[in-house]
């Protein structure tokens, strides 16, 4: 567990936070019978904080990109699956047009 996924768990926590503390403001609202404008700040705040920490944790947790060997026996694509039994030429995409005649004016 390194610092990236550590910042990750806290923005989560805290978006959690901000949406029980939502809901808290909500239900105390509709007991004093005001009407809801809005969250307070402080639920402003962790809405901000809380993706900005999320998208942080996000890009540096996967790591380091490894390069592709372009001549790599496991990066191959060029085979065909074992079970040529459910490969399918015959579809209806053959009903298009191979030349479309579209004239730009």
């Amino acid at each position: 567990m390194g610092v990236g996924f550590i910042v990750g768990v806290v923005g989560v926590l805290i978006l959690s936070h901000a949406a029980y503390s939502t809901i808290q403001y909500r239900s105390l609202l509709k007991i004093t019978g005001e009407e809801f404008s809005g969250p307070p700040i402080n639920v402003l705040v962790e809405l901000i904080a809380g993706p900005v920490l999320c998208l942080w944790a996000a890009l540096t947790v996967p790591g380091k990109f490894l390069s592709i060997l372009p001549h790599s026996d496991e990066n191959r694509v060029v085979t065909l699956p074992a079970n040529l039994d459910f490969m399918i030429f015959n579809h209806r995409g053959k009903a298009f047009p191979l030349e479309l005649d579209l004239k730009v004016y």
